[in-house]
């Protein structure tokens, strides 16, 4: 059980980082496009450049058209962001000293939940506005098959929490 505390809380980490750089990047998007703040036009006003800050280096490239920057920009990064701080709060469950609880049973549920109902919609809703790439239907089947795996690791973990409470009782 050690290593597997241990690889889930550098996972932990590792997540928690991922999703702190995707929401920092969505932050500063908005406010460079709603300020136009780093941001310059090329290839005859079609796409802008996101810069880094303060300087005229390209950091992100997008087109400049509204159904494009919110469905496959902002949408991308925010709901990776949400993705990868819900992975962090599954992966934190494995290193914690009880490991059959309601609130990890909980957080589970967020992981398959949010895996299993938010990605296919999203791609639908962006499909009526822009072009999706065929790559993109197979990251959300992978994103199912992940929500269908964790829905049944969360239905382990209530079998878990009753024969734990049973055993609770008997004692």
């Amino acid at each position: 059980m050690n290593q597997t505390k241990i690889i889930s809380r550098i996972l932990y980490y590792i997540c928690s980082v991922v999703s702190a750089g995707y929401f920092i990047i969505t932050i500063y998007s908005v406010f460079c496009l709603a300020t136009g703040f780093a941001v310059t036009p090329y290839g005859g006003g079609k796409y802008l450049h996101i810069n880094f800050p303060f300087t005229e280096k390209p950091f992100l490239n997008i087109d400049d058209n509204y159904p494009y920057i919110i469905f496959c920009f902002f949408a991308v990064l925010l709901s990776y962001g949400i993705f990868f701080w819900v992975s962090a709060l599954v992966f934190r469950v494995f290193f914690q000293k009880k490991l059959f609880t309601a609130n990890n049973i909980r957080l589970l549920t967020i992981f398959y939940r949010y895996n299993i109902f938010i990605p296919l919609p999203l791609v639908i809703v962006a499909s009526f506005f822009v072009e999706v790439e065929s790559i993109i239907w197979g990251l959300v089947f992978i994103h199912f098959m992940l929500g269908i795996f964790c829905l049944f690791l969360a239905n382990i973990f209530k079998q878990g929490l009753h024969l734990q409470n049973e055993q609770d009782l008997f004692i």
